[in-house]
């Protein structure tokens, strides 16, 4: 039996351990809230999250009559800097710090109004799932995939129709209404699309477009922070990213900073007089907008560069809308600049994005464009985005490439642009005859133009995409001039962009450069289908031998560093034949393009500083070996690609 003082010693021990257990708990445990309450109409962003290396987040939020609204926060760590009122009554713009000692939680808003009623919104922040530096950019050793998810593969027919949005059903006969293909549609064949050697998908907008007409293609959204539900939810899209992921895959979201959908929500109650650009004009002219807004844009991409540009010129450029029924951002407003580069971030984080596509880039506000980009890429110095500048001018696209050293001063922090000028050099050398300044002089001197690139294998190349006309349409159904085409993109010091459907032939022939048609579907994506891309049932043997020789060439890419980042060499062109080699580590790659009909023989002695007289190449297609010697049979019109990797 114990004595008294043994009791009481036991008694004590417990007392300080159950102490030191309390105060444990209370420094692992966030905060916590006895009330859960979402009284606001919309809080933006939805959630945000602790560690960031920019501390501060900027909320907005919207509800009737909140901008003279008291808001108070009582959380640890997280302070509440400033509030600013808006134009608009109901909106409130709340400045919050979110200190490194800040924890993982949920917490209330407190909202007090000047009739006295009070309102509480309550808000989470949440954990990072993964480091900043884990947020791996797509780069050259990637090949891409190019979706537009209306038409691709229709996986959930029940999503086709949603009450209360404008445009309803679908109509696969019309080339410019909704066909059905949604986020599970892509879900389901990622199989169909890693067995062909892509490393990334990136998938036209998936976010909502509650536009009238033409809400398919998805560039004119009417929510930031919302998914399409006829594409599916935001947890398909995060199981989109995370499939790949598994996949050692990577997904790219489209993003648009340029513009929204005429119909998004904020349209009806904009908090700023000047939240869009010719926002006076656009209110005053509403009933005839469409033909006012071509008389205020002038669409000259020029003038971000142009050292003589007018003073109108410039702004008709930066403030004219894209379209009329696409209201052009303002992101010279603060509150816009913060809600954009926000949002961008919040998508990265939701999804663990492998990249951005960056819509329409050089018609935003410039100096904006290169904050929005840093601001990203100080969060996550491994991410890559990439910008369309559609011009056929390498001074243009290389101006928009962070490093470069631009006489203006700009730097964009953009590590890659969209190479429309190569596409045009592959597809006119192809289809020319050959001359001394027409041909294949086109691809070559199109690839010498890389002296105006900070880094040409940052640049992403493409043979057609969801804007231009399919490239068997460009090569007037000419298979070989396809294939020769496709071959040398991937072999090209870039990193390479392919449009699905390109792998089976698919064509706009009816009415080439058709947006409608572009973006057809998908053959094997719809029950019922006759023709099935997947199996490849009803393909014909064209299509199914297209189909395999990419396969070929992008599984072959996937594991070849010579491609990635070796040396680039290429020989002018001599009578109708082009050579470009890539050499690194212990491969050589040789690309070889012949356009003469008959078999010639190929005299090798002007390829000496190859070095690879004597060695034995391996043809990636066909698998057969040949002794790279004095000279080499070419059988017939085609690409020939040979490597020193026989194993």
């Amino acid at each position: 039996m114990k004595t008294l003082k043994q009791i009481f010693l036991i008694l004590m021990v417990v007392s300080v351990f159950s102490c030191k257990e309390t105060t444990l708990v209370e420094k692992i445990v966030p905060e916590t809230i006895t009330e859960i309450r979402n009284d606001i109409e919309k809080v933006e962003p939805p959630n945000w999250w602790i560690g960031f290396k920019n501390q501060d987040v900027q909320l907005l939020v919207k509800h009737p009559n909140i901008g003279k609204a008291t808001a108070k926060i009582s959380y640890a760590g997280v302070s509440l800097k400033k509030s600013h009122q808006a134009d608009s009554p109901n909106y409130l713009f709340l400045d919050v710090v979110i200190s490194e000692t800040a924890k993982a939680g949920q917490f209330n808003i407190t909202f007090q109004l000047e009739d006295g009623s009070e309102l509480l919104q309550t808000y989470e922040l949440k954990s990072r799932e993964k480091s900043a530096e884990d947020y791996i950019g797509f780069d050259s050793s990637d090949a891409i995939y190019l979706i537009t998810p209306d038409r691709f593969a229709n996986a959930n027919p029940d999503n086709d129709e949603v009450e209360g949005l404008l445009q309803q059903g679908i109509d696969r006969t019309d080339d410019y209404a909704r066909h059905g293909g949604d986020i599970q549609g892509i879900i389901e064949n990622l199989d169909y699309i890693e067995d062909l050697g892509f490393t990334t998908v990136w998938p036209c907008p998936v976010l909502i477009n509650d536009m009238p007409s033409g809400s398919y293609h998805g560039y004119a959204m009417t929510d930031f922070y919302k998914v399409d539900p006829r594409f599916g939810t935001i947890d398909e899209y995060k199981e989109l990213a995370d499939d790949l992921r598994s996949r050692n895959m990577k997904l790219i979201m489209d993003q648009v900073a340029n513009h929204c959908g005429l119909y998004h929500w904020w349209m009806e109650d904009l908090p700023f007089n000047d939240w869009v650009n010719d926002q006076e004009n656009y209110e005053e002219n509403i009933d005839n907008w469409d033909w006012k807004v071509t008389k205020t844009s002038n669409h000259r991409r020029t003038t971000n560069q142009d050292p003589y540009t007018s003073k109108i010129d410039n702004k008709e450029m930066a403030d004219g809308w894209f379209v009329s029924s696409m209201p052009d951002l303002n992101q010279r407003n603060p509150f816009m600049a913060n809600y954009i580069i926000q949002n961008s971030i919040w998508w990265v984080e939701t999804l663990g994005l492998g990249g951005i596509r960056q819509d329409t880039y050089p018609y935003p506000d410039k100096a904006f464009m290169s904050n929005w980009a840093g601001a990203i890429m100080n969060e996550y110095p491994n991410f890559s985005i990439v910008g369309e500048e559609w011009s056929y001018n390498p001074l243009l696209i290389g101006y928009w490439q962070d490093g470069k050293k631009n006489k203006d001063g700009y730097d964009s922090n953009l590590k890659s642009t969209m190479d429309f000028a190569m596409q045009k050099h592959i597809v006119d050398a192809l289809n020319e005859e050959e001359s001394w300044d027409q041909g294949l002089v086109k691809m070559y001197e199109g690839l010498a133009n890389d002296f105006a690139y900070t880094s040409p294998k940052g640049i992403m190349a493409f043979l057609d995409n969801h804007d231009k006309s399919r490239v068997f349409t460009e090569f007037n159904g000419d298979v070989t001039n396809t294939k020769m085409a496709l071959s040398y993109l991937l072999m090209l010091p870039r990193i390479p962009q392919i449009y699905y459907g390109t792998e089976i032939l698919m064509d706009d022939f009816d009415n080439p450069g058709d947006h409608g048609l572009i973006r057809t579907d998908f053959p094997g994506g719809w029950q019922g289908d006759t023709v099935n891309t997947f199996t490849g049932e009803g393909l014909t043997a064209d299509q199914k031998d297209m189909q395999s020789y990419l396969k070929k060439l992008l599984n072959y890419r996937k594991n070849s560093k010579a491609i990635h980042a070796g040396k680039t060499i290429h020989f002018a062109p001599q009578d109708g034949i082009y050579i470009l080699a890539r050499i690194g580590g212990n491969e050589t790659v040789v690309h070889i393009i012949n356009k003469n009909e008959n078999p010639l023989e190929l005299d090798l002695e002007r390829f000496e500083e190859l070095e690879l007289n004597g060695k034995t190449l391996k043809n990636i297609i066909s698998d057969e070996t040949l002794i790279w010697n004095s000279s080499i049979t070419l059988d017939e019109k085609g690409s020939v690609i040979l490597t020193t990797k026989i194993n």
